[in-house]
């Protein structure tokens, strides 16, 4: 088992995860190490909200983007080069 730090996960990577991660994936999204994650967890300062299942912390991963400041509807660049009338076609109600 490697015990290395790992990259941090990449914006594409973002939106492939589960609905909750880990610890481990958490601290990837957030660039630093778990042993950090689970200060910031005892110190109650983890910047969104926990769940507690069984003795492991869940990260739900709609918070976890939101803490990034990353939307939870990307844009392609494809939808950029797209006529606009296509574009509000796509968003209309």
């Amino acid at each position: 088992m490697s015990t290395g730090p790992r990259s941090p996960l990449s914006f594409v990577e973002m939106f492939e995860l589960p609905t909750v991660v880990d610890v481990r994936t958490a601290a990837r999204a957030l660039g630093v190490c778990p042993a950090t994650v689970y200060r910031m967890l005892r110190r109650q300062v983890f910047p969104c909200p926990v769940l507690r299942v069984g003795g492991r912390y869940r990260i739900p991963t709609i918070e976890l983007m939101r803490a990034l400041g990353v939307d939870e509807h990307p844009v392609y660049s494809m939808e950029l080069h797209r006529p606009a009338e296509c574009v509000q076609e796509a968003f209309a109600f």
